[in-house]
This record gives structure tokens, C-alpha cells and sequence, in this order.
């Protein structure tokens, strides 16, 4: 059914049908498939940790996502030549929409699965992808991304973390404070961003075992109590050469 031609904001004063609104979900028996497959984990493994995922008791939400990892929760959009399915937006889509029956945990997982995973998707060097992908595909690793900091939200180009070249040439030293980073206390590896030389603004992707990387203290938030949600503080952090963004 087509929509209707209306003129100009006559819309406001006649009555609009779910037809003028609403698009048909036409989708295939994959992408049903998908959504259906992340319905049923919400259901029986997330929702009945519903009470211990807000109280973030320990190993619980970031269990989960390793566990959503094992069956293939987590590797919608990864090319299969990096251990993923390959599936596409629609796909992604249809399981992030399946995925939302308790706030907290969905929002780690489209963290995860989203700004935690698609920079190195998108830009990082066949090297990086190799090394990175297939673990975070499959749960291995959980994702995390760091460009917030005090001063500078929105407002990106105004942070203060910096990023200097070590005498050897083999790392760059990061020092700086991100804050409110989802999956923080939990990420295995984060993108952070950060300006080398005080100039030219940087992605680099930081693994939580390199020396000088640490989280700090839990935000207390007024709702999605049951994320992660903390600074990550970068002191004198080592990070080597190979692992600038794309």
C-alpha cells in the first residue's frame, strides 16, 4: 500500500494511518532467524539475571556477553574471513531490536557490538583486523570505546589526551583520562582517541593489559544501573606503533 501525497504540514490536521506510517518488515528466514535466536537468549539466560545484572554483581553482565559471543550473538556484521557471519545491517537490526528486554545488558551489548568492534571493522590495517576481529566475533575479547573526556564531549577535537612517539619509535605514550565509558571495567580492548604531539587527533587501539591502562571508579547513574559505566586513565600508557588505527 502507498502512502498517501499530502501537501506541505496538512498531515497535522487529518488523520494518518499505521499504512503511512509503519514499513512492512520484509525479511528473510536468516535475518528471522537471527532475531529469533536473540530473543530466546534474552529470554532464558539474560531476563532470569535480571536483579544480579543491576546490581552488578561480578562476572555476570560481562559472562553473558562472552556466553552471547559462543553461539554467534556477536559476530552478526564480521566478515566471515574474520570469523564472523557477514550479515549485514538489516541483520544487525533485527537483532539489536530482539535484544532489548533488559536495558543494562542491552546496552553492553550494542556497545559491544557496535562502537566497540565496527572502528577496527572499518578502519583498521588487514593486520589488525586479523588480530582483533575473530576474538571480539566471538566473545573472547569484549569492546569498549573512549573518546569522552571532562572537557570535550560532543565537542571531540577539544581533547586533552595526548599520545608521544617513544625514543625507540616502537610505542606511543598516552596520558590522559577518558570518562563514561561504557564496558569500561570490563573491555579487553578500546578504541581511545587521543592527539599525538598535542596536534593530530588519533585513533589507537588499546588492549586493558598494556602497562600505564587502568578504570577507575563506577559512575552512579540514574537508570541502566546494571552497565558499566567508568574513566579510563591512561598514565604514561605503552602502546605500540602497530596498533595506530588503520
Amino acid at each position: 500500500m502507498y502512502a498517501k501525497k499530502r501537501q506541505g504540514a496538512s498531515w497535522l490536521l487529518s488523520r494518518v494511518g499505521e499504512e503511512e506510517i509503519f514499513i512492512p518488515e520484509n525479511m528473510n528466514d536468516e535475518q528471522k532467524q537471527m532475531g529469533q535466536t536473540v530473543k530466546d537468549f534474552v529470554e532464558k539466560e539474560v531476563w532470569p539475571c535480571n536483579e544480579k545484572i543491576e546490581h552488578k554483581e561480578p562476572g555476570v553482565s560481562d559472562g553473558l556477553l562472552r556466553k552471547a559471543g559462543e553461539i554467534g550473538l556477536l559476530m552478526a556484521e564480521i566478515p566471515e574471513a574474520y570469523g564472523g557471519l557477514g550479515l549485514g545491517k538489516v541483520a544487525c537490526t533485527v537483532m539489536s531490536e530482539n535484544a532489548t528486554k533488559q536495558g543494562s545488558w542491552t546496552v553492553s551489548y550494542m556497545c559491544h557490538t557496535g562502537i566497540g568492534t565496527l572502528p577496527i571493522l572499518y578502519f583498521g590495517t588487514p593486520e589488525q583486523k586479523a588480530k582483533y576481529l575473530p576474538k571480539l566475533a566471538s566473545g573472547e575479547y569484549i569492546g569498549a570505546y573512549a573518546l569522552t573526556e571532562a572537557g570535550s564531549g560532543s565537542d571531540a577535537l577539544a581533547a586533552k589526551t595526548k599520545a608521544v612517539l617513544s625514543p625507540d619509535g616502537k610505542h606511543y605514550i598516552l596520558n590522559g583520562e577518558k570518562m563514561f565509558i561504557t564496558n569500561g571495567a570490563w573491555a579487553d580492548v578500546i578504541t581511545v582517541f587521543a592527539k599525538i604531539d598535542g596536534e593530530h587527533f588519533t585513533g589507537f587501539i588499546v588492549e586493558k593489559g598494556f602497562e600505564g591502562v587502568s578504570a577507575g571508579k563506577e559512575e552512579v547513574k540514574m537508570g541502566i544501573h546494571g552497565s558499566s559505566t567508568v574513566p579510563i586513565i591512561l598514565q604514561d600508557a605503552k602502546v605500540p606503533v602497530e596498533n595506530v588505527l588503520g
